[in-house]
């Protein structure tokens, strides 16, 4: 949701200036009067007109972004929890898994278990020229031998 700009929040706080209304001024501007009310204490005790805004935020990873890095390059099948391990020992900072995976996440670091290695010299279990076993079943049983799709007597 857009905050309203500093000019119609002007114009609002100037109708507030002129005494009318809470209620009138809500219903001409097409405001609630709980904003009303909430941009006059904001001008009362801030002085500021405009929106509030907020600064933005850095994750709590941040700050041992380039540690993590370095961690993930030198051991890339490392798991979560040895780096949360390892983060307590070297940095003495204390992060939950799920930070740490969200930090893996953000930085488009992949934790994988082994590297892309040549296919196995291990002969393959089926010629190439047969399908997959999932297909030949599905061939080879009928689907009205299963007796749980058969309809048949209602049981008395």
């Amino acid at each position: 949701m857009v905050p309203y700009s500093k000019e119609f929040r002007g114009e609002v706080l100037a109708a507030c200036d002129a005494n009318e209304g809470t209620h009138d001024i809500a219903v001409r501007f097409k405001v609630s009067e709980s904003w009303v009310r909430l941009i006059k204490q904001q001008r009362r005790e801030t002085g500021q007109v405009g929106p509030n805004t907020a600064a933005p935020r850095q994750p709590k990873w941040h700050a041992w972004a380039d540690w993590l890095m370095a961690k993930i390059a030198a051991r890339p099948d490392i798991y979560l929890r040895e780096l949360q391990v390892e983060l307590k020992q070297e940095l003495g900072e204390a992060v939950c898994l799920m930070t740490l995976c969200n930090a893996c996440r953000a930085l488009e670091q992949s934790r994988k278990k082994r590297r892309k290695s040549p296919a196995s010299r291990i002969a393959p279990m089926s010629p190439k020229s047969e399908q997959s076993g999932a297909l030949r079943r599905s061939k080879s049983i009928p689907l009205k031998s299963f007796s749980s799709t058969k309809h048949g007597p209602k049981r008395t």
